[in-house]
């Protein structure tokens, strides 16, 4: 189930997420997180993922699926590898930062998809609510549920997303995977 965090806990997540790009990008130490003053909903371990957007095109994207530490601490470490640690842009400038929009997903913990063929799997599947991950040996990639936007074709959705593994696209049609979903709760500057 998803978690749904009250509009002042977003704001403040927003606000430790837009501190440490700042701080980040002027390579300033992050600010200290006060956990006593929080809401107790933020020190309990969380996954998120931040995705930095600039003029609606993706400017950096980074993330956990497990959590193993509290959130706000996650949102701030994810904050700083999505501006200055996402191996498919150049670190943020101190220029872009008044452009940048930010989105945050709060994960629910992932759940094994248990299917026995290609159409199994697509039934299995909700186009617009589960973020998937798929996993191949060591290849292992995941898209959040806001991508089913830009690719709404199930079939699409997974070919894509062995190709972003390193597979061939219909890797998920010739054999099994471990594939997992999950759902976010997703909110934005």
């Amino acid at each position: 189930m998803v978690r749904q965090l009250k509009k002042p806990e977003q704001e403040i997540l927003l606000k430790i997420a837009r501190e440490a790009l700042v701080n980040a990008v002027h390579y300033e130490p992050l600010p200290e997180i006060i956990f006593s003053k929080l809401p107790n909903s933020l020190q309990e371990d969380g996954a998120s993922f931040v995705t930095l957007t600039m003029n609606d095109r993706l400017r950096g994207c980074i993330g956990t699926l497990e959590a193993y530490q509290p959130l706000a601490k996650d949102v701030q470490e994810h904050a700083v590898a999505a501006g200055m640690q996402d191996f498919r842009f150049p670190n943020v400038q101190p220029e872009e930062l008044p452009s940048i929009k930010i989105e945050i997903s709060i994960l629910t913990p992932k759940s094994p998809v248990m299917y026995t063929d290609a159409q199994d799997l697509l039934n299995k599947i909700q186009p617009g609510i589960d973020g998937v991950v798929l996993q191949d040996g060591f290849r292992k990639a995941t898209f959040l549920p806001q991508v089913w936007e830009k690719i709404p074709d199930p079939n699409k959705f997974l070919s894509q997303l062995c190709m972003k593994m390193g597979a061939p696209g219909d890797l998920w049609r010739k054999k099994p995977l471990q594939i997992y979903k999950y759902q976010v709760e997703e909110f934005s500057e």
